[in-house]
């Protein structure tokens, strides 16, 4: 199945994998370097999910992941976020996203917990 997932990330080398692997399992995707505001991304693209990485320029991933699980026609929409620092996220809380992968990470797991995460939306990750 075809999901529209947008990807915040600013590691341009992992956005090409990522677009590759993603594009050619049918995903349509939307990429953006970093945001202060996720909310009119949101609501132009309409995403299935949505996948961040947690430290970027500015605003980091969680807060991100917060707008978003705070606005209510949009907080169904499952929030994977990726880190390469798994204790900075783990001792900050998990902003209420869905999953949580650490970098580096196997592409096979990030595919399966994107299904995962689409199939059951109200998991979450500290479940």
């Amino acid at each position: 199945m075809s999901y529209k997932i947008l990807l915040i990330e600013n590691d341009e080398k992992l956005v090409e994998v990522l677009r590759e692997i993603l594009e050619n399992a049918g995903h349509q995707l939307h990429v953006l370097p970093e945001t202060y505001d996720i909310r009119p991304i949101v609501t132009e693209f309409q995403p299935d999910l949505v996948l961040l990485d947690f430290l970027l320029p500015g605003i980091n991933g969680g807060e991100l992941c917060s707008q978003l699980k705070r606005m209510e026609k949009y907080q169904h929409i499952p929030v994977i976020i990726m880190s390469a620092f798994p204790r900075v996220m783990l001792s900050l809380g998990d902003y209420g996203c869905n999953a949580f992968i650490a970098k580096p990470f196997d592409l096979n797991n990030l595919l399966e917990q994107i299904e995962d995460c689409i199939h059951e939306p109200d998991r979450s990750f500290l479940a």
